[in-house]
């Protein structure tokens, strides 16, 4: 399968550059991610953001919430680089980032971008003496800030501002919209005033995040009408599991489709014991599903049924996904365009011949009753006939021998 560039037409936006990665301004879509990690952990945090970047993150944030903390960032960033991992980090701070970034400067240095709320910047007049400080050292050390409003800490006066503005009017409109234009109001004002202070417009991402599928959509078809700023994407707190990844991909997909959003975060609740990585794999899903993207090399497989009682072909489209996904770090680096090739792990005769010719690679595995062998497709021939204990082991080689004979190798 090749990405269709032509799905849908970008929004314009101003580009805005992240370390080695462009936001905006045409450029595909990035997907971002955040450790969950305390930060004061050195190790801990960056093995994870090593590891989030290995699953596709391009941008990796990590939380900054104390002295330690800050100090902590310049080391992570050495840290990192020392793996050869030179993912851009970005810096979410709440409450105290302009102190702990007029504190520390290496801070505000090893960071490629900066994330601050202006709902938890501060009140009353100390709010915009500390956007304006934020603002200030952004500029100094010539760093973007995404300006992130979430409608679980809205700046509450701008918010009565609005209320009453909105009981004022001769047509008033329900509680909602009100939030709405609250966070809209936020990312926009607070916007201006970081250009007022210095900041260009290539400088600013905006986002105005909430949990309920409407009010995203709603929230940022608007914002995209009234600005041209990159925007990033996410459903904060979106949840658990199914319900997490369902909500996330109703409200994305269709934002998307309009050509609305630059970045995009799965905001995921891992289950316990579960890979902080997996928010990675749903956003490059989510965005290759779509044609807007290719990441790594996806498999069809049949649902089963009647005709499928063996459990055979749906371990085999399990193992052959995550071969591919581990072999992609490799692949990555050593071929142009493996992110394209298509495969197909069918169950039975009914429709596995059929969809295996379809993919690069496909095979078609017997059902319920028929004969135990198994023919492969490569590009829409039939190749060879798989029988035996060894089908998953044979299958591999000849995926990987696809590999290293269709797509080019890559100048060193």
């Amino acid at each position: 399968m090749s990405v269709n560039n032509h799905l849908v037409k970008r929004r314009a936006s101003v580009g805005v550059r992240v370390g080695t990665v462009m936001v905006g301004g045409g450029a595909p879509v990035v997907v971002q991610s955040m450790t969950n990690t305390d930060t004061v952990d050195e190790a801990a945090t960056t093995e994870q953001v090593a590891q989030l970047a290995r699953a596709g993150s391009e941008l990796v944030r990590i939380t900054v919430n104390s002295m330690e903390a800050a100090q902590a960032v310049p080391n992570i960033r050495a840290r990192l680089d020392e793996l050869g991992c030179h993912v851009p980090l970005v810096g979410d701070f709440h409450f105290n980032g302009h102190k702990l970034l007029t504190s520390y400067p290496e801070c505000a240095q090893a960071l490629a971008k900066l994330r601050i709320n202006p709902g938890n910047v501060g009140q009353g007049r100390k709010r915009d003496e500390q956007f304006a400080t934020l603002i200030e050292i952004a500029c100094k050390y010539d760093k973007p800030v995404r300006i992130g409003v979430n409608w679980g800490s809205l700046d509450q006066e701008m918010l009565a501002r609005i209320m009453d503005e909105n009981a004022a009017s001769a047509h008033p409109q329900d509680a909602k919209y009100v939030m709405r234009e609250a966070l809209i109001t936020s990312a926009l004002e607070s916007a201006a005033k970081a250009e007022e202070i210095g900041l260009s417009r290539n400088q600013i991402v905006l986002s105005c995040k909430v949990s309920g599928v409407q009010d995203l959509i709603m929230v940022y078809r608007e914002l995209a009408k009234r600005c041209d700023y990159a925007l990033h994407l996410g459903l904060t707190e979106a949840g658990m599991g199914s319900k997490g990844i369902v909500a996330s991909t109703a409200a994305l997909a269709v934002l998307l489709q309009e050509g609305i959003g630059d970045t995009i975060r799965i905001s995921l609740t891992p289950e316990p014991g579960g890979s902080r990585s997996r928010e990675v794999i749903v956003a490059q899903e989510i965005l290759q599903t779509m044609g807007l993207r290719a990441f790594v090399p996806l498999v069809a497989a049949c649902p089963g049924c009647g005709r499928t009682t063996s459990t055979y072909f749906q371990e085999l489209a399990e193992s052959i996904q995550a071969y591919v996904r581990d072999e992609m770090v490799v692949w990555r680096e050593q071929y142009d365009g493996v992110e394209n090739m298509s495969l197909a792990v069918m169950g039975c005769v009914v429709n596995g011949p059929g969809e295996s010719k379809h993919a690069n690679i496909g095979i078609s595995l017997p059902g319920s009753g028929e004969n135990p062998v198994a023919p492969v497709f490569v590009d829409g021939q039939k190749t060879v006939t798989l029988k035996g204990d060894n089908i998953a082991s044979e299958f591999r080689q000849i995926v990987d021998r696809y590999v290293s004979e269709k797509y080019p190798r890559k100048s060193v």
